[in-house]
């Protein structure tokens, strides 16, 4: 004998949101989001595209040093309570994020480029030049 089962695809949309207590106040989220990123390497450079939705240009932070390469951010929270109206659930992150990660050649940092354009940072690391090994004389 077989067990049928019916599926409501209504109930597992639900499940849960109905459940888990309305927080008053502003509720952040217990971990911070990451920063998601895609690498890709040229013959010549890396490129690199990092998401941060919300983050403005001013608030964004790229530093290299050789072949690490550190991105930093800050999502702020803007406030606009009107009168009369509470905030009844925020599930949006408001802080800081940061991300590094070593490439597998050291960056030309001075012809680095960074752009930022619909919350993605493009960045167009080229490779610095590989310098050949230098044996010293021992006196």
């Amino acid at each position: 004998m077989s067990n049928l089962t019916r599926l409501d695809p209504f109930d597992d949309l639900f499940r849960g949101f109905f459940v888990r207590p309305v927080e008053m106040g502003n509720s952040t989220p217990s971990q911070a989001p990451s920063i998601r990123m895609d690498v890709r390497e040229n013959p010549d450079t890396f490129q690199v595209h990092a998401e941060l939705p919300g983050v403005k240009k001013e608030d964004i932070h790229v530093t290299i040093d050789g072949n690490l390469v550190s991105i930093s951010a800050e999502v702020k929270q803007e406030k606009e309570v009107k009168d009369g109206e509470r905030v009844l659930r925020s599930e949006r992150y408001f802080g800081k994020v940061s991300r590094s990660f070593q490439l597998a050649q050291d960056i030309d940092d001075g012809k680095a480029v960074a752009r930022f354009n619909d919350g993605v940072l493009e960045l167009t690391l080229p490779k610095r030049a590989a310098t050949a090994s230098k044996r010293l004389a021992i006196d």
